[in-house]
């Protein structure tokens, strides 16, 4: 049994990762920082007959998670084998008068708690010699500019680059590092919007935004052995979106 672990996933695209890796008989070590969202995406995962994993509440860049994490790895079943760093916060705010609060907070959670997880999961794999795949979330945003988050695609575009990076770290031991990007997603928060499906469908080349599972797809391919010969590399998920370019009014 392969043990994978993945972070912000109580629901979105996450949640839909832990699943369908459970779904290949693996198990995951995930967390979220809300117990309620945790207690409701347990509960779906049970229904599923699902019950191969460990669940974390919190904060995924504190030292707490990262201390808890690196026990379970050691306690729980199976070989590790990879790692989704999905945790991550989005704020909006226009350059002109985003705060000195607002930027700590995203730094701390999108690349702090991002490069930690890494470093962890990394040495377990290094320590371990039996390779693995690190993946990082980034965003179109990472790539393209868009509306009132400047800050918010500064560190996205930044784990485009950790990757690159890492792979002169990480090669030598047969650890692969990749990022994927998505572009506009269906997930509960984004649907809470009424207008956001009709907005998205409108200036995606494609005619629709993605769906969590294509996003989890996309997860399951750099963390199998299907991309063993590619590290280092970004995939841009987002129907098209980037090559036009065109911002949401």
């Amino acid at each position: 049994m392969l043990k994978y672990i993945v972070t912000g996933a109580a629901q979105g695209i996450g949640f839909e990762i832990v699943k369908s890796i459970l779904l290949q008989g693996n198990y995951v070590i995930w967390n979220d920082i809300n117990q309620d969202q945790i207690d409701k995406a347990k509960a779906q995962l049970h229904h599923l007959g699902l019950y191969q994993f460990s669940s974390i509440c919190a904060d995924a860049s504190s030292d707490e998670f990262l201390d808890s994490l690196s026990i379970l790895v050691d306690e729980t079943p199976g070989t590790l084998a990879g790692c989704v760093c999905n945790a991550g916060i989005t704020t909006f705010g226009d350059f002109w008068s985003y705060t000195k609060e607002s930027l700590d907070q995203i730094l701390k959670i999108n690349i702090k708690g991002t490069f930690f997880l890494a470093q962890l999961v990394a040495k377990k794999l290094r320590d371990a010699g039996n390779g693995g795949s690190i993946l990082l979330m980034s965003s179109v945003t990472g790539h393209q500019a868009h509306p009132d988050l400047a800050a918010y695609g500064m560190t996205k575009a930044a784990l485009n680059q950790l990757a690159k990076n890492l792979v002169i770290d990480l090669s030598p031991f047969q650890i692969r590092i990749n990022t994927i990007s998505p572009g506009a997603t269906l997930t509960e928060r984004t649907l809470s919007d009424q207008d956001y499906i009709k907005e998205w469908s409108a200036i995606t080349p494609l005619g629709y935004p993605a769906t969590v599972e294509d996003i989890a797809n996309a997860a399951l391919f750099f963390l199998s052995p299907l991309s063993k010969h590619i590290t280092g590399q970004y995939l841009v998920i987002d129907g098209g979106w980037t090559s036009v370019g065109i911002p949401p009014k």
